[in-house]
């Protein structure tokens, strides 16, 4: 486990300011760059410890000298730094690149269509996150190679490595039931794709929305949704805080809230707080992601570690497989790993 005092050291800041950082204190007066500083760095630490890097097997794929590669990001910049599991995505990427001496260029959302010459420039691009089918096209024309990370497209027509959070969601479901949980809440968002909105569109609702309702635990005033897109920081722990003070007026109160996201869980910590609750001790709260705030939060969360390095070097991977020759598509399932802490009861 990184501590706050190495991610500290590392940026040439005090390690308060790195706690107030990590914990999204709206109070704290920092530059842009030395907030992104201290994000990055916490997540690149994470990166290269032991645990994340425990089970690699085999060389990096060979791939052509000196390519040039293109990552397109459905994010803009400022949503990435907002959300450091995707910052763990494209640092797997750089990493495999800088293994295999390959060059990158980095294109977010908002300037993927300004200039489709960077895209028809380089040898492949690797496509980061959920992309409509209108844009899936569109880059499909631009007549490069494509492997898409942390997103499966709907028509099997290009590599993919991701993970399956309809399993994921349901075993870490099995084991909160296996803990003694019985009233499970759940907040999130609806679906936001191709233009349309899915109420119970998103992996991880739908997964426990057939979870509950197979176990014959399922109860609508539990699962409370919003209408928010991949947007800033703020948005998702004021989200967070807003849905989780929704489920704290259901009675009887759940025995556990379980977030779609570790930033929300940020903001229902809060809520909980106010209502002058304790967490683990009136009632547990387990999220998704496991950015590296998870285990500094008080007490640490319980967070599904979603392997974001692992896919992007995998990414990077298929990529140089495809333009070493192999013709066929192959999509890649990195599983999830439950990381257990203080703030609910792990299985037996």
């Amino acid at each position: 486990m990184v501590t706050i005092k190495e991610i500290a050291k590392a940026v040439g800041v005090s390690s308060a300011t790195v706690s107030r950082v990590l914990n999204y204190d709206p109070a704290l007066s920092i530059s842009p760059a030395k907030r992104q500083a201290v994000i990055e760095t916490a997540e690149a630490l994470n990166y290269a410890t032991p645990r994340s890097r425990k089970g690699q097997v085999g060389a990096p794929v060979a791939g052509p000298a000196q390519a040039r590669l293109a990552i397109v990001h459905f994010l803009q910049s400022t949503e990435e730094l907002a959300d450091p599991y995707y910052i763990g995505v494209r640092l797997g990427i750089e990493a495999r690149c800088r293994e295999i001496k390959a060059e990158i260029v980095q294109i977010f959302h908002a300037d993927m269509e300004a200039d489709p010459q960077v895209l028809q420039s380089v040898a492949g691009t690797i496509v980061i996150g959920k992309q409509s089918d209108d844009r899936i096209d569109w880059l499909a024309e631009q007549g490069r190679p494509l492997v898409f990370a942390d997103f499966l497209p709907p028509r099997e027509r290009f590599d993919a490595v991701h993970c399956d959070l309809d399993t994921a969601t349901r075993r870490m479901l099995d084991a909160l039931k296996q803990a003694g949980y019985r009233r499970i809440a759940f907040i999130g968002s609806h679906e936001h794709l191709n233009g349309e909105t899915q109420r119970f569109g998103e992996r991880r609702c739908r997964a426990y929305i057939d979870w509950m309702t197979t176990e014959g635990l399922f109860d609508p005033a539990l699962l409370v949704l919003g209408d928010f897109c991949n947007s800033g920081q703020n948005l998702r722990l004021e989200a967070g805080y807003a849905l989780a003070q929704a489920v704290l007026a259901v009675t009887p109160r759940p025995e556990i809230l379980m977030t779609a996201n570790d930033n929300m869980a940020i903001g229902a910590y809060r809520a909980i707080r106010e209502a002058g609750l304790s967490i683990a001790g009136d009632i547990s709260v387990v999220s998704f992601n496991d950015i590296p705030v998870a285990q500094f939060l008080s007490p640490p969360l319980s967070s599904l570690r979603i392997q974001g390095e692992h896919i992007g070097e995998t990414a990077v991977d298929l990529l140089a497989e495809r333009l070493a020759g192999r013709g066929y598509v192959k999509t890649v399932t990195i599983p999830a790993a439950m990381q257990w802490r203080e703030s609910c009861r792990p299985p037996a």
